[in-house]
């Protein structure tokens, strides 16, 4: 019993400072921010400015914020894409090892695709089916590239 206690205590102590590290940084970084759907948390980091002002010029900021656009609306997948685009972008950002200009990962394109459709199902549910059949590509932003994100 006595010869666990050491290996015990060690496991504790980095146990400690992981979670120590882990909560300084979420502090840090306004963590917290990024659960709400408030846009300005998308320009916490220095990257996304450009995204940001862009919104904010663009035909669908009256309307739409970051994550109607960028994450699912079911409850549960919303946090979980989150989560998972929380995680690569302080990745990205920590070791410097994202692209210029920053751009999506194809789950992130599907998700917006999803969106576009979604709450324009009316205008394009005819539209969609056609155009994908005939070219192979029905992706909105394909053409409607500067409508979330304006000049």
């Amino acid at each position: 019993m006595r010869a666990l206690r050491f290996p015990i205590a060690i496991l504790c102590a980095l146990l400690g400072v992981l979670l120590g590290l882990g909560g300084y940084t979420f502090y840090y970084a306004q963590g917290a921010s990024y659960l709400s759907n408030d846009p300005r948390a998308c320009a916490n980091c220095h990257i996304m400015r450009e995204q940001y002002d862009g919104w904010q010029k663009a035909s669908h900021h009256t309307v739409a914020t970051c994550n109607d656009c960028h994450v699912p609306h079911a409850f549960v997948s919303k946090y979980l894409i989150k989560l998972e685009n929380g995680f690569w972008h302080s990745k990205g950002f920590t070791f410097q090892d994202f692209h210029e200009p920053i751009r999506m990962r194809p789950v992130s394109a599907e998700v917006l695709q999803q969106n576009c459709l979604y709450c324009h199902r009316e205008l394009v549910s005819q539209i969609a089916g056609s155009f994908h059949q005939e070219s192979g590509d029905s992706k909105c932003v394909h053409c409607h590239r500067s409508v979330g994100h304006g000049p």
